[in-house]
This record gives structure tokens, sequence and C-alpha cells, in this order.
């Protein structure tokens, strides 16, 4: 468990679209580019170990992509090599982070000056959703499943505590970066998963704009 004082001000990000990391949550990676490798090389020589996963942001008018605001920094708990020298890694969420400013130079991949307050909660216990119904829930999820024809392990997640459940959930599922952002910014359990279930909902009713007019 990293405690608050140990968060560094400086991390190397990784800005993979549509790849949604949460706190105490799990994501695998695949590392293959130089740069990456790199990466993966010097975080593991540093006491945390911490890569920030952040989304790629589009700027009009310049080249390149900028970076959003808020990502989430994880843990390399584990790494493999395999033979022809790639990796594959899992990142334990730890602390979403602010970015402050992106640093030039140096390294081949990205680095940022963070900041870590307020996000107090997401180095504690697991969060609750008091309001939350399951039942409820499980069957808009069977409803979206059915129309995406997706299949599921309906007893684990009947049995999955809370946060586990809506933050899996959270990651996996098929959306677009800007609604993972809207996720991963939301300020509590209750809010990701209100964010969740209406994100949900509008791709049973149609998907996107465009779907629903046709």
């Amino acid at each position: 468990m990293i405690k608050a004082g140990e968060l560094p001000d400086t991390i190397a990000v990784f800005p993979l679209p549509g790849a949604l990391l949460l706190p105490r949550a799990r994501l695998p990676l695949h590392i293959f580019e130089p740069r990456y490798l790199q990466m993966l090389e010097d975080a593991l020589k540093t006491p945390t170990r911490l890569i920030g996963m952040v989304q790629p942001n589009e700027i009009p008018g310049r080249s390149g992509t900028g970076l959003q605001t808020i990502g989430c920094a994880g843990r390399i708990t584990q790494f493999s090599e395999t033979e022809d020298g790639r990796y594959l890694i899992t990142l334990g969420g730890v602390s979403r982070f602010r970015v402050i400013k992106e640093i030039e130079g140096f390294t081949p991949y990205r680095r940022c000056d963070v900041r870590w307050d307020g996000f107090d909660r997401d180095l504690g216990p697991d969060e609750k959703d008091p309001a939350f119904s399951r039942p409820v829930f499980l069957d808009l999820l069977g409803r979206y499943f059915d129309a995406r024809e997706l299949s599921a392990d309906w007893d684990t997640l009947k049995e999955a505590d809370d946060e586990l459940l809506i933050n899996s959930l959270s990651m996996m599922l098929d959306f677009d970066p800007e609604d993972k952002q809207a996720l991963l910014e939301a300020p509590s359990l209750s809010t990701r998963r209100e964010t969740l279930v209406t994100l949900i909902e509008y791709r049973l009713r149609g998907g996107s704009e465009t779907e629903m007019m046709q």
C-alpha cells in the first residue's frame, strides 16, 4: 500500500485512448513500443513503480495530442517478458492525479508534474454505494449484453463487491474515450454508478446521435 507522502511529484504517463484505470482496480497492458519499454524499465527502478494512465486530448489547431487534466496512476504489480522482448504487465490502481504540466525532453516517453490532492479517498478503503440496487442494475446490464451479443459470468457479477463490480464494468465496457474520462472523474462510487447507468441506457437507445436518427 502506497501512502500519500510517498506519491512523487513527477510520473511517467502512458496516453492510451480508451484505456481506463481506477483506484484499487487492475489493468493488464501489453508493452512493445521501444519508448514504453524504456518507460517500464525506468518505472521499475523507482520505489513506487508508478505509471500514470491518462487519456490523450486532441487540441484543435495543434499538431500531436495533449493530455486530459486528470488521470490515474497504477503500480506495476506483475510483469513478464515474452520471447520476442515484449512485456505483459499489470497495473494496480493507486490514485487519480491532476496534470500540472508536461515535462519536455529527457525521455522518449511523456512525463508530467502532477498533484494528488483532492483524491484522498483513492488511498482509503473500498468505497460503498448505499443506494445501489443490484437487481435493477443487473437487469439493465443483461439487456445491454444481449444487445451487444456479449457473454458474462453472472454468478460472479452477482457476488462481486459494489466497487469491484462498478469499476470493473467502467473499465471493460466499450465506451468512447470521453465517456471513460467521465467515469474516471466521477467524485464518488455512487456518481460513477449513475454515470455508468446513463451510458448503458444511452447505448440501448441507439448508441449515438447518428444511429438514433437513422
